[in-house]
């Protein structure tokens, strides 16, 4: 028998009392309780690109370990003491709560790389004395609990809860010594699968710097030997720009259509399947690509989305949206798909973008950018070489990823096991 059964048989044999969040958590808080957004407006200037007196923690500073210090926000001693509510100065757990809802993060003073900090907007400050905080992060991200957490989720817009809601959530709150035995079980686990996915990420990161070097030495051909012509010559290709699509039009079922927005966060280099469809009827009026183009994202919020795209292979002519276009071309769509992902072509596109909040590049400058034409059979040899890398790096079914992957569920397992008790007979 395991330590951690003997304490259960010990400590809790009739079953574990479930208690809601809000019983047992001593602070559950936000940047939004120190007063009105008037108050808060007046109160809380933001310091962008100089250090301030404190630094105003995101939950984008905790999903990237703090890695972008160029990007950290600052507030001033003012702001500081105004947001005393949701200072980071001990033990806590994070969680947004508008956005990505259902992350968690574990977070202690020794993490920052200042030492005043307070929590910023979007994101609840969670701490208890009751309770092991170890044992409550991990309770926090078993299935069950982010199942409950769905269900006070609103999905209108973008993602959101409210701590009212979450307060009322319920928990398995076993005594103390069987949560810190939990703890000790899952975070042995957690640090040797973090040591391996390290060095699996180490590897994958080697590989695709591997790749982009050979993308780039690929692209590199002799300008005595090969053709340079604009993606626009007319011996090369034409531009279209998309139709009025927006993400109200889309269907479960009809014509498949690809939104722009889509280019950047859902299809990689090629597809022959899109994720959405629209009416026949408004098919019949909308522009539509067909196989073998590519399809090519003209707006977005950061200029390295700006010009993402992606190859069209399936068998059917699709709806393409605006703030996208398309490409016909009588290239290996393949090959014009990775030149976009080269640095030749970031090269070229970087003048190019305009606006301001929004950036953009228009298809005539667009077709300006200039593509080696080599051979049909070079072409398709670069391409087998790079679908090679490409697989290994990012399809998530095979090489490393899957390992990464595996990993992951390994420990979500034995998480959900662990976490899993019989309500205490008195509750039943």
């Amino acid at each position: 028998m395991s330590k951690l059964e003997e304490l259960i048989n010990e400590l809790c044999p009739d079953g574990v009392e479930y208690k809601k969040v809000g019983e047992f958590c001593d602070k559950i808080t936000d940047y939004t309780a120190a007063g009105s957004f008037a108050d808060i407006a007046k109160n809380v200037k933001y310091i962008n690109g100089e250090k301030g007196f404190a630094q105003l923690v995101r939950t984008t500073d905790l999903k990237s370990s703090f890695m972008h210090e160029d990007k950290f926000v600052y507030v001033d001693e003012n702001a500081f003491n105004y947001l005393w509510r949701v200072n980071l100065d001990s033990e806590a757990l994070v969680l947004p709560n508008v956005g990505n809802c259902g992350e968690v993060y574990y977070v202690t003073p020794d993490i920052f790389k200042n030492n005043k900090n307070v929590l910023g907007p979007n994101a609840i400050l969670v701490k208890s004395d009751k309770v092991n905080m170890r044992f409550l992060y991990h309770i926090f991200l078993n299935n069950e609990f982010q199942n409950n957490l769905i269900k006070i989720t609103s999905s209108t817009g973008q993602t959101k809860f409210n701590k009212t809601n979450f307060k009322e959530l319920t928990v398995p709150i076993p005594p103390l010594p069987v949560q810190r035995e939990i703890v000790r079980i899952l975070d042995n686990f957690t640090e040797l699968t973090s040591e391996l996915t390290s060095e699996l990420t180490a590897e994958l990161t080697a590989r695709k710097k591997q790749y982009e070097y050979y993308r780039e030495q690929l692209f590199n051909l002799n300008e005595e030997t090969v053709d340079y012509l604009c993606l626009g010559d007319e011996t090369v290709g034409k531009f279209t720009r998309g139709s009025g699509l927006q993400k109200k039009d889309f269907t479960n079922t009809g014509v498949g259509c690809i939104h722009y927005g889509q280019i950047y966060t859902y299809y990689g280099t090629y597809t022959d399947k899109t994720k959405t469809f629209v009416s026949e009827e408004f098919a019949q009026k909308a522009r539509k690509a067909k196989c073998g183009d590519l399809i090519i994202a003209t707006t977005s919020e950061n200029d390295e989305d700006v010009c993402k795209a992606v190859a069209w292979l399936g068998c059917e002519e699709i709806v393409i949206s605006s703030d996208a276009c398309f490409y016909a071309h009588n290239l290996q769509p393949k090959y014009v798909a990775y030149f976009f992902k080269t640095e030749r072509f970031q090269k070229q596109k970087r003048p190019l973008i305009n606006g301001t909040k929004v950036r953009r590049v228009n298809v005539d400058n667009l077709a300006r950018i200039k593509i080696p034409i080599p051979t049909l059979t070079e072409q398709q040899r670069i391409v087998d070489i790079l679908d090679r890398f490409d697989t290994i790096c990012n399809d998530i079914s095979r090489g490393l990823p899957a390992e990464i992957k595996a990993r992951q569920q390994q420990y979500e397992y034995y998480r959900d096991k662990l976490l899993t008790f019989p309500k205490a007979k008195s509750e039943v």
